[in-house]
């Protein structure tokens, strides 16, 4: 049997193309609801905020998830997103305030918003969304807020107490689109000509760098990891936000003077590896790489695999939604 030749798009068929598959994914996100995203079967863990910090870092590491709501008990309604970022900013409060080391020792899930108000960063994530509101809209929120996950909470009818059904991610949403949306794969504009991404001003570290300078650039960029160089500005590694917890479980403070180098020698045998694109890359090709891996965000690099860029999962979020 013969395959059947390659057709060769024109610049004008690839463009309308794009859009055909943009309106296409749009109509698809408004017709479903965050409920449709979730799995048949799925485990979810809800921390009272009277818990220690410390305890349910702890928790999250044995469970190996990265965010958990928040229930205050005594208004039974939900109270926040724990997410690695809380952890960043306990972390730097003992930087700015070493003598307050017995505070953090004991401070509970409800007191993370005076720590954060005292080091002046963005307190803890408060959005959510009902379920069966649209897929569309959950992602606009998320956008809007620059979340890169949201609560679905419900109320029962007769008690009109909150329910915490599940946490819906960036991840999830665009895994499901690119399952279930076959026009995802008309998505052939190469990723030069979307202006996706971020190219300019980016902040890197070495293997050298100790682990609280990369501490301090993630809380203050307000990005989720920091891409790794050697001397000539190659990507060797990426060193992440959810890298840092396991540095701090059970209070491990001082370990945070290790260099990069050092700490990547501890992570977490299931890490998903770095995974990277090029300038011709299209997002047809990288929905494709979303069906099959777990992924957060994709470096840029030239074909030395000099470090160009980066385009995360709200970046492609915010292109399927908001592009022209």
């Amino acid at each position: 049997m013969f395959e059947q030749p390659q057709v060769e798009l024109s610049s004008e068929q690839i463009n309308q193309e794009q859009k055909r598959a943009l309106d296409a994914i749009r109509v698809f996100l408004q017709s479903k609801t965050s409920y449709d995203v979730l799995p048949v079967s799925y485990r979810l863990i809800v921390f009272d905020t009277s818990l220690l910090v410390k305890k349910s870092l702890n928790i999250l590491l044995q469970n190996s998830i990265v965010s958990a709501p928040l229930w205050n008990n005594k208004t039974s309604r939900f109270a926040g997103l724990l997410t690695s970022s809380d952890f960043i900013n306990v972390i730097q409060y003992y930087f700015q305030f070493p003598d307050k080391f017995d505070l953090v020792e004991k401070l509970t899930l409800d007191g993370l918003r005076e720590v954060e108000k005292s080091i002046g960063v963005s307190t803890i994530e408060t959005i959510s969304i009902h379920p069966f509101k649209s897929l569309y809209e959950a992602c606009e929120k998320m956008l809007v807020s620059k979340a890169r996950r949201i609560p679905l909470i419900d109320e029962d009818e007769n008690t009109h107490r909150e329910i915490v059904v599940s946490v819906l991610t960036q991840y999830r949403i665009l895994k499901f689109v690119a399952l279930n949306c076959k026009e995802t794969r008309m998505l052939l504009k190469p990723l030069k000509e979307l202006q996706v991404g971020t190219m300019a001003e980016m902040s890197t570290v070495t293997m050298e760098t100790p682990v609280i300078d990369v501490i301090h650039l993630l809380s203050n960029k307000c990005v989720s990891s920091v891409p790794i160089v050697d001397g000539e500005g190659k990507l060797v590694n990426v060193y992440e936000a959810v890298d840092v917890l396991g540095l701090i479980k059970g209070g491990m403070y001082t370990d945070l003077s290790l260099s990069v180098g050092e700490a990547l020698m501890r992570r977490a045998e299931d890490f998903e590896g770095v995974y990277t694109c090029t300038l011709n890359d299209s997002l047809a090709t990288i929905m494709e790489t979303l069906r099959k891996s777990r992924i957060h965000r994709l470096f840029i690099v030239d074909t030395d695999t000099s470090l160009l860029g980066v385009i995360t999962l709200s970046d492609i979020l915010s292109y399927l939604l908001f592009s022209q």
